[in-house]
């Protein structure tokens, strides 16, 4: 197959295009910079710059590439602005359904996120509705997620993976990331806010894991699927754990929870074939420095 990864530089994307071709796949990869296209021909896929924000431009690679099925990885949080990355959700996802439509593409695959739920008890399957609240800022993160979501449904066969809180080379959970500045105390992470070890549950996947579900999902039939390891866990597990590994301070206990910090379960991904390498967080945080 023809693949057109958009956000082919990401730190899945990176992952997923030497995967995409050792399957046997042509890969065309665009990044919005030079530098980015130079890091996609040097996989061995051709590259186009181009960015997702220009409808036009992004019409035209798309047309050129002629892909069998499209891939979008688009993000924007290198420097943690979550209006950028919103934006992406909302209008670089519209651009990039448009070039499909006009291209004739019928497949995508695209990045959502795992954390969108509604509140209730347990980790959320996929039919759990994604959360209402109009409570900010969840409801900008939400409502991206949603955006986006309805976006790519328009065309036929539209996959949507709900990763969890990515962890792995090139992610904020990273050695040197932005969250062992933030546990270090480093003024130029207090963009992430507090992080406090309590009841909250979350979900993660290693990067690694998330390309492959990316990979594997080229022949998923259409739907949402929580792309997520085998243990949600609540923070105060985890983030203690995280700050072992990542050779930082870790945050006290505290009392409480965010209602629809709830986790999610992978059971529909790996009724298809999809199993994590990285089973749990706690041996994947642990294996990042190794």
């Amino acid at each position: 197959m023809m693949i057109f990864v958009a956000g082919a530089t990401g730190a899945v994307g990176r992952l997923l295009v030497p995967l995409l071709l050792d399957a046997g796949h042509e890969v065309v990869g665009a990044s919005r910079t030079e530098t980015g296209a130079d890091r996609i021909r040097a996989a061995g896929a051709r590259a186009v710059r181009v960015d997702a924000l220009d409808a036009d431009g992004l019409r035209a690679a798309v047309a050129a590439a002629a892909p069998d099925a499209i891939v979008h990885q688009l993000t924007d949080l290198s420097t943690a602005d979550g209006a950028a990355n919103n934006r992406l959700r909302h209008e670089g996802t519209r651009n990039l359904v448009d070039a499909a439509k006009a291209a004739g593409v019928e497949r995508i695959v695209a990045q959502s996120i795992a954390w969108a739920y509604a509140p209730g008890p347990g980790p959320a399957g996929e039919s759990v509705p994604l959360d209402p609240t109009d409570e900010l800022p969840r409801a900008r993160i939400v409502g991206g997620a949603r955006a986006l979501e309805d976006q790519v449904s328009e065309l036929p066969e539209a996959v949507v993976l709900r990763y969890g809180i990515l962890y792995g080379p090139g992610t904020w959970y990273a050695p040197g990331g932005a969250v062992a500045a933030a546990l270090a105390g480093a003024p130029e992470a207090r963009f992430l806010g507090s992080l406090t070890a309590d009841d909250s549950v979350s979900s993660f996947v290693h990067v690694a894991d998330a390309a492959e579900a990316a990979l594997q999902a080229l022949t998923w039939p259409p739907g949402a699927y929580n792309i997520v390891d085998d243990a949600p866990a609540p923070s105060r597990a985890w983030l203690p754990a995280l700050a072992k590994a990542l050779g930082t301070p870790a945050p006290p206990p505290a009392e409480g929870a965010l209602p629809w910090a709830r986790g999610a379960s992978n059971t529909r991904a790996r009724a298809l074939g999809w199993r994590p390498t990285h089973p749990t967080w706690r041996a994947g945080f642990a294996a990042q420095g190794d």
